[in-house]
């Protein structure tokens, strides 16, 4: 399984993958809930269309740097975010425990 990690996450981050179309339009949908986070990559933006919880997202950068995080509710829609070839989705609230803000790099591991 894949990790991240902060200079701010004082142990890995568990990380699922999502890199085909059908894993990426997937995401969360349908699930209870996320231990660790899922990262769709390529991606700028996401939904939460037919969630059943709110979520963290990250926009990331080509080079794993947070170019923005926001809060999104259930039946939302993101807009995409110039820039952003990755999103980090994770349950509410996760990402402030884990430091991710603006100008914070991830280290994806087991990629």
């Amino acid at each position: 399984m894949a990790t991240f990690t902060t200079p701010e996450t004082p142990e890995p981050v568990p990380l699922e993958l999502a890199e085909s179309t059908r894993a990426r339009r997937r995401g969360l949908l349908g699930r209870e809930g996320i231990e660790g986070a899922l990262l769709l990559s390529p991606a700028s933006s996401v939904h939460t269309v037919g969630m059943r919880f709110a979520i963290d997202v990250a926009h990331l950068d080509g080079k794993f740097r947070v170019l923005a995080v926001r809060t999104m509710r259930p039946g939302r829609v993101g807009l995409p975010r110039p820039r952003a070839r990755h999103v980090l989705e994770a349950e509410a609230g996760a990402m402030e425990r884990w430091g991710l803000r603006r100008g914070v790099r991830l280290v994806v591991q087991g990629r």
